[in-house]
């Protein structure tokens, strides 16, 4: 083995996991989707075709099972009133919340 594929391998063996696993964004955005939906009395098929989407795609974009597009993240999202800013400014307070909870039970 070359010098340089040792001090490769040495440094890919180094990189520490993380403790917890960070959930992944579609998830978390998908929760956050479907509490404001819930929150605002919407139904599914309300918010689609504010949103112009699929009642199905948003079902699944809600449940984290698509990773939506930020055209259909801003859509969903102005379909249920909120911009952007707001649906992210929820996202990142959702994660830590979760990220406390972490370091509280660690």
């Amino acid at each position: 083995m070359s010098e340089l594929a040792a001090v490769r391998q040495d440094q890919t063996e180094r990189v520490p996991e993380p403790a917890v696993r960070e959930p992944l964004w579609r998830d978390v955005v998908g929760g956050e989707l479907r509490g404001a939906r819930l929150e605002a009395g919407r139904t599914l098929a309300d918010v689609a075709g504010r949103s112009g989407v699929s009642v199905q795609y948003l079902s699944e974009v809600e449940r984290g099972r698509k990773e939506p597009s930020s055209e259909v993240l801003r859509a969903v999202a102005g379909g249920l009133d909120l911009t952007l800013l707001d649906l992210t400014v929820r996202v990142a307070r959702r994660l830590s919340r979760e990220a406390a909870g972490v370091r509280l039970a660690a």
